[in-house]
């Protein structure tokens, strides 16, 4: 049976008996008076980071994760379009018919990228006319629902991966994990609602809005907004994890995502740049590509930060994800403790069973063979005595 330290030693945090542990030594200082190892060089750490972060990801699958991810975005985003614009419908007399007019006309736009002229004219606009009247209620809410049934169960793929990446599968049930995931995108939401226009539109919108502090926004502008998304990432591997930790911890993963993502969106800009131009083999389907890819990318930069933050606790572990991993060691020791019990109870029975079929089978051959010897004893008893008639007769005779 596993205890506790034997549980914290295995998942790689030395414990102060441990540290204890050399001859005439204590955990502050070693025994033979040396003094203690100097700090490893930054190269190596970065490089066995780098190098677990990448095994990490293989090993969870963190691109078909990604894949995975970006599908349910993607399938999430038409049925949340047609929820906002049909809440717009609703609050025409607030937000005025030019408003509302503009986004039709951008929406109609757009179906056009991806679907056909007679598609567009014979469902997208009458849809979207319907929906904006504010006479399709039942439309809006069945978006909505498809919406956040499609968002959740991407952030579920998120939530799942960080957690098994720390190794605390299992710490937090399916029903939490899934609750925790739906907050997380409700949140997402808001998120992006602030941040994504921010990131379209430039300085010139905020600049817009406040002409009075066009140098103070020219200034803070970029470094608000990078910010904000790594607070948000940051937030997303927080919450993520089963356990508390802090959150300075979620930085350095938050900031690898931010990078791989802007990287990987200008990589990819180009690449569809060059290979969608002209005439594409895609047709209407170009632009779901597009935005398929894009939404891949961003869900393999978010993967791949949480694996470093991951690898990162394993180097480093906290107290609290060292204690989970600790006791979710010791219940799998106590699980495989219990079925090694189990197993030696069955096999005992078994050999317990073996032995009264032994006993049994023993039993009855003996008294097969008791009886055998008591019809011969009769079988000769009857023989006996006829010879003994048959004497007795020539006698007679």
């Amino acid at each position: 049976m596993f205890r506790t330290a034997d549980a914290l030693r295995l998942v790689g945090v030395t414990t102060v008996s441990d540290a204890a542990g050399v001859a005439g030594g204590s955990a502050d200082e070693p025994a033979n008076g040396e003094k203690t190892p100097a700090r490893r060089p930054i190269g190596p750490i970065l490089w066995a980071l780098t190098r677990d972060t990448a095994v990490a990801a293989f090993r969870y699958r963190v691109t078909g994760l990604a894949a995975e991810a970006a599908f349910f975005a993607l399938l999430s985003l038409p049925p949340l379009v047609l929820g906002l614009i049909g809440t717009m419908g609703h609050f025409r007399g607030a937000l005025g018919d030019d408003t509302v007019a503009d986004t039709r006309a951008w929406l109609i736009e757009r179906a056009q990228t991806v679907l056909t002229g007679p598609a567009v004219d014979s469902v997208v606009v009458p849809l979207i006319n319907d929906v904006i009247k504010g006479g399709r209620v039942d439309i809006v809410s069945v978006s909505f629902l498809i919406s956040l049934w499609a968002g959740s169960r991407a952030t579920n793929v998120y939530v799942d991966t960080i957690t098994i990446a720390y190794g605390l599968s299992g710490v937090r049930g399916v029903i939490r994990t899934r609750i925790r995931a739906f907050v997380l995108y409700l949140i997402g939401l808001l998120v992006m609602v602030i941040v994504i226009p921010l990131l379209v539109a430039g300085p010139a919108l905020v600049r817009k809005a406040l002409p009075e502090s066009a140098g103070l926004v020219q200034v803070f502008y970029w470094p608000v907004v990078v910010s904000l998304s790594i607070m948000f990432l940051a937030m997303l591997y927080h919450s993520s994890v089963p356990v508390r930790t802090a959150w300075w911890r979620e930085i350095p993963g938050a900031v690898v995502a931010l990078i791989i993502w802007i990287v990987g969106s200008v990589a990819l800009r180009l690449y569809l740049a060059g290979s969608l131009a002209g005439v594409s083999v895609y047709g209407p389907l170009s632009a779901s590509i597009a935005i398929l890819a894009w939404l891949y990318v961003a869900a393999l930069a978010v993967l791949i930060g949480a694996a470093l933050n991951a690898e990162i606790d394993h180097m480093w572990p906290s107290t609290d994800t060292a204690r989970a991993r600790a006791a979710r060691a010791v219940r799998a020791a106590d699980a495989a403790d219990a079925a090694a019990a189990a197993a030696d109870t069955a096999a005992a029975e078994a050999r317990e069973a073996a032995a009264r079929t032994a006993a049994a089978e023993r039993t009855a051959v003996e008294r097969d063979g008791a009886k055998a010897e008591r019809k011969a004893e009769r079988k000769a008893g009857r023989k006996a005595e006829e010879r003994t008639a048959r004497r007795s007769d020539e006698q007679d005779g």
